[in-house]
């Protein structure tokens, strides 16, 4: 399929580590309930899953952001629980409680059931709304297509839902690390063929959120979380010249292992807020670009303050980068929440691109 020309490719250069007029910026869960826009189609569509499994409805939602705001990139609307959603474990969501599983791993013949997913058979609705985002876009700026990392979908999957200490999914892998590592190894695989497919039907960038990687202590992380991030870079087809699509890795309170994720031949890792960018430049040692990373709360307040954190984030990666500014993407370190200001994302926007402006 052919695509119109791409007319802002500054996200994808800096992920190149390229020169940029200005630093790209885009939000995590740039697309969602802090919109009344958003709020209203998911009135209409009825829940949120109804939402996602709508290509059209995924489309309208992924980019309402960009008819607000100058962002550089547009990212898939989608959940990171739709593998093992595919996998049969029944995903749904309780109002208030978030994401659940009807059907969690309980123990290693659970485990010995799971199969990846067929891509255009058991998740074809997120190929369909990568195709329809990537046509409707018409070029304006790139899309993002993602998946949740192996770790981390794990974590759900064991626990049922969201979890306090985790102590499901990590009782699992200390008394059966067999097991655990035969459930990591088939979702490894799935991940790997859902972002290879959603390449395929258009993406032009993928991230792997590996949301509770900092949850795992060193010798856990790297035998349970890092190794598996290691395989999908060393085994995901990005493509190649023009039709490359960057991978990123990011990950919650993962500061620690920066220098160990700028060494898996991914294209960028992720930074959240707990390490400063300068740090963060000085951890990679420009092997990767590094996207980030201010805290979320930071939209809580004033302008004038907003826009000071920004350039604070700004200075301090130009600081920490032999004084140059290429190689970063501006973000926050995690996600928005639902009752942030719509005003206040207008304005660290504006701040990024302005501060950070030739």
């Amino acid at each position: 399929m052919s695509h119109a020309p791409l007319k802002n490719d500054r996200f994808l250069r800096a992920l190149r580590r390229e020169p940029v007029d200005r630093t790209p910026v885009w939000l995590m869960r740039q697309a969602g309930r802090y919109l009344p826009e958003y709020r209203a189609t998911r009135a209409q569509a009825g829940s949120f899953m109804a939402m996602a499994t709508n290509p059209d409805l995924a489309c309208e939602v992924t980019l309402q952001p960009l008819r607000r705001f100058p962002l550089d990139a547009a990212i898939l609307f989608s959940d990171i629980l739709t593998i093992p959603d595919a996998m049969g474990l029944g995903l749904h969501f309780i109002q208030g409680e978030g994401p659940k599983f009807e059907r969690p791993i309980a123990g290693p013949d659970d485990i010995a059931r799971l199969a990846v997913p067929d891509m255009e058979d058991d998740l074809g609705y997120v190929m369909a709304a990568v195709r329809t985002i990537r046509r409707e876009l018409d070029g304006q700026v790139p899309l993002i297509g993602f998946s949740g990392s192996p770790w981390t979908l794990a974590c759900y999957m064991v626990e049922g839902g969201g979890s306090k200490d985790f102590a499901k999914v990590k009782s699992l892998a200390l008394n059966h690390p067999d097991a655990m590592h035969r459930l990591l190894g088939v979702v490894t695989d799935a991940v790997i063929a859902y972002l290879a497919a959603q390449r395929a039907a258009g993406a032009q960038a993928l991230q792997v959120f590996d949301t509770w990687g900092g949850v795992l202590s060193p010798t856990m992380y790297r035998e349970f979380s890092l190794r598996y991030l290691q395989r999908i870079a060393s085994e995901l087809d990005r493509g190649h010249g023009d039709d490359r699509a960057p991978l990123i890795l990011f990950g919650k309170g993962n500061a620690a292992w920066l220098g160990e994720l700028a060494d898996t031949g991914a294209d960028a890792v992720g930074a959240d807020w707990l390490v400063d960018l300068g740090e963060a430049a000085r951890r990679t040692g420009g092997k990767v670009a590094v996207q980030g990373n201010l805290d979320p709360v930071t939209l809580y307040a004033r302008p004038e303050a907003i826009q000071r954190e920004v350039r604070r984030a700004l200075d301090s990666w130009r600081d920490g980068n032999g004084g140059s500014r290429e190689g970063h993407v501006f973000n926050l370190g995690h996600g928005m929440s639902p009752d942030m200001d719509p005003d206040s994302v207008g304005v660290l926007i504006d701040a990024v691109h302005a501060f950070s402006a030739r």
